[in-house]
């Protein structure tokens, strides 16, 4: 009796290109779920329990950490960790999008991992802090104040307090895609217009409605970009 082999033929750099963007247009569609998550859970649970209310009082913000400990502790391994593990994917299909203008995709790259790497450090300092804080609660509640306020200025400022290294890769992104049509010139607009209220987010009067505008505007943008990636590269 004879065996017969099947030899499969090699992968070709264009289904490596294809697999690399739908994994891509995955992750982009997880960021947007990360960032519905996001604003769902702060509009139905954390802020009618009063979490805006006590910002600005260490005592009080204690007191909200400890009562609401696992959503707290959800809340920020999905945003940021689930979050930036996504983004390094999403950013690397992009990249290979935009090979048609490389000077900015690689540029457009560097500024993406980055932002991933903010968020994932973000996300850690959080959860770390926040299991360090519950422990040392139980016994000197003031400390444990002091320091969760120490530890939500230093998670603040790298993840979302100031959106800037978020707004450059977009606005990279969207410059790119503009001069190469891989992506449409609608998407490319949102981008610019999401990566310009990133930015303002450095001006303290204009950061809280800056910020929101850059979070709801990226939910769009995650989502049409992520169908974009899925369908495969633009006939143009």
């Amino acid at each position: 009796m004879t065996t017969t082999t099947v030899t499969r033929p090699p992968s070709t750099p264009s289904d490596a290109s294809a697999a690399l963007e739908r994994g891509a247009g995955v992750a982009a569609l997880v960021k947007a779920a990360t960032y519905l998550v996001g604003f769902g859970v702060m509009g139905a649970y954390l802020a009618p329990r009063g979490l805006l209310d006590v910002q600005g009082d260490p005592a009080a913000s204690l007191q909200f950490l400890l009562d609401n400990q696992g959503v707290m502790y959800g809340w920020y391994l999905v945003l940021y960790l689930v979050g930036g593990i996504a983004l390094v994917s999403l950013v690397l299909g992009v990249r290979r999008r935009l090979r048609g203008a490389p000077a900015l995709a690689r540029t457009a790259e560097v500024f993406g991992h980055i932002w991933a790497g903010l968020l994932l450090a973000s996300g850690m300092v959080h959860l770390v802090g926040q299991q360090a804080v519950v422990a040392l609660a139980a016994d000197d509640r003031a400390t444990a104040a002091t320091v969760w306020a120490s530890t939500g200025v230093v998670q603040d400022a790298l993840g979302g307090g100031i959106e800037v290294v978020g707004a450059v890769w977009v606005l990279l992104v969207s410059v790119a895609a503009l001069r190469t049509r891989a992506f449409s010139l609608g998407l490319a607009g949102l981008g610019v217009a999401v990566g310009v209220a990133g930015l303002w987010t450095v001006v303290p009067a204009a950061a809280g409605v800056a910020a929101s505008a850059f979070g709801l505007g990226f939910v769009v943008w995650f989502v049409w970009a992520g169908i974009g990636l899925l369908r495969g590269p633009r006939r143009r």
